[in-house]
């Protein structure tokens, strides 16, 4: 027999587990469900703004570091970042002018005439012949200008000077860390708040050059310790100790910048949101970082005078010196902005509808020509068909770790790998329609035969039935329908077969 039913507290005092909630009761989980939800939400939502902020404000930081680190670290971006100076004309001209000028100055042109003159009143020259050798000075220093202008300029814009400063600078990579820990005797130098040209190269060529040529002997002509002046500021001090900061932490940036992006788009309620604003965080701040570039550039220029330096060749060494700094800054302004442009097509948007159903009309149509061509896709194209998502957020990964693990990613090299992705999908869109239009035409097929085979069915039967309204029933008794392999069903005969 079975036992009693237990009773007491605990079977009036609360519901077993199987019993159904009543109104309250349930009206009740339903408000601590959605507390609970709320909560969660705006923990997640604040983790990720956290997360997302610290990526923004970091990605100027990165992108500074990198670029002084390359600077520091890599022989040949900096050879490639100097390079151009050598063949500048702006900076040639100023070379030119300030060697030739110096050269003249070291020159005492007073000396050789008054040589010449006493020379000339040893051998009883005629006393106006003397004083016009004394009067030579400023006629023999034009003379020597032109001629030392011209063997300057000839060596300066030759070729192999513009070797031999690549050379140079390649031996002396070791100036560019100079430049941040204000150490060292390279061609370029940094003494005090002042960063120096060391044009000894050229006055050393201009030694062999110059000897026969004109009057100046080797001795007249001054040492390789000459510079020219090419940034003087005050807080150059400052500037310096801060990049040598960064050129330590700048290899990390990257990385840190990447995993702080990552994890607040994980914890954002709307992933796809949190993906969208942290693109137009770093578009917004890598704008900010070329409109910093140009205000620079003004007051760097408006610092230079024109006697110390030509507003030219001032302008051309900023913007020689700066151009990977620049390029890097459009590279991630328009990773920044494909960024956006994906997050948005994602969406539910008018316009991101549209451009994905034109995308897929184009795929299936593109398929549904290579499977009325014979071509088949067979079991790969099936995989891809059912695994597209997958394979879509492969390619699309192995798309940014590329352009992450790249060197020195540029705009163009962007377009290239976002170009190649695009094409990738395509590709495996169109072998996954092409199952798709595949097995579409295998069902039509079928179907077709099942339509003959029914439409030839009827019309028998059709002849059939005409036949016994002529000739009565007895003569056809025995009908049966045969299907299309020759056999007789059972059990199928006519109507009126008995």
């Amino acid at each position: 027999m079975d036992p009693p039913a237990a009773s007491g507290p605990e079977e009036h005092g609360r519901h077993r587990p199987s019993d159904p909630l009543n109104n309250a009761e349930r009206a009740e989980y339903e408000r601590l469900r959605s507390v609970v939800g709320t909560r969660h939400r705006r923990l997640r939502l604040c983790g990720a703004s956290l997360f997302l902020t610290l990526a923004v404000l970091l990605a100027p930081v990165t992108v500074f570091a990198t670029w002084v680190n390359s600077m520091v670290t890599d022989v040949d971006r900096y050879e490639q970042t100097v390079s151009p100076l050598a063949r500048d004309p702006a900076v040639q001209d100023l070379m030119i002018d300030r060697v030739t000028d110096r050269l003249i100055e070291d020159i005492d042109t007073r000396k050789i005439t008054d040589a010449l003159a006493d020379t000339l009143a040893d051998r009883d020259a005629p006393r106006f012949l003397v004083d016009a050798a004394r009067s030579l000075d400023e006629q023999l220093k034009g003379g020597l200008t032109t001629g030392v202008r011209f063997a300057v300029e000839k060596v300066v814009t030759s070729d192999a000077f513009a070797k031999a400063w690549n050379e140079i600078h390649r031996r002396a990579h070791t100036t560019a860390t100079s430049v941040l820990t204000g150490e060292g005797d390279g061609a370029l130098e940094v003494r005090g708040d002042t960063i120096t040209l060391n044009v000894g190269t050229v006055m050393e060529e201009l030694q062999k050059q110059l000897i026969g040529v004109t009057l100046v002997e080797a001795a007249d002509i001054p040492g390789a310790d000459k510079s020219i002046v090419l940034v003087r500021n005050d807080n150059l001090s400052e500037a310096r100790d801060a990049a040598r900061w960064l050129g330590v932490v700048g290899p990390w940036l990257p990385l840190a910048v990447v995993v702080l992006a990552g994890l607040g788009i994980w914890a954002a309620p709307s992933r796809r949101v949190a993906l969208m604003a942290g693109g137009i965080g770093v578009a917004i701040m890598m704008c900010g970082l070329l409109v910093g570039l140009a205000v620079m550039r003004q007051i760097y220029l408006d610092a230079v005078t024109p006697i110390a330096q030509s507003q030219d060749a001032a302008a051309a060494v900023y913007d020689t010196l700066v151009r990977f700094l620049r390029q890097a800054i459009l590279t991630v302004l328009l990773m920044a902005l494909l960024t956006v442009i994906a997050g948005y097509l994602y969406g539910r948007g008018r316009g991101a509808v549209a451009v994905r159903s034109a995308a897929a009309r184009s795929t299936e149509t593109a398929g549904h020509a290579l499977a009325r061509k014979g071509l088949t896709t067979g079991a790969v194209g099936q995989w891809l068909r059912t695994n597209r998502p997958l394979t879509t957020s492969v390619v699309i990964g192995a798309g940014g770790l590329t352009l992450f693990l790249w060197n020195y990613p540029t705009p163009a090299s962007v377009a290239l790998l976002l170009l190649l992705v695009v094409v990738v999908l395509v590709i495996l869109g169109v072998l996954a329609a092409a199952d798709g239009a595949e097995r579409h035409l295998q069902v039509r097929s079928c179907w077709s035969r099942h339509e003959t085979a029914r439409r030839t069915a009827g019309g028998f039967v059709s002849d059939v039935r005409d036949h016994r309204h002529l000739h009565g029933h007895a003569d056809v008794g025995a009908v049966r329908l045969v299907d299309p392999g020759g056999r007789t069903p059972a059990g199928r005969g006519l109507p009126g077969q008995g």
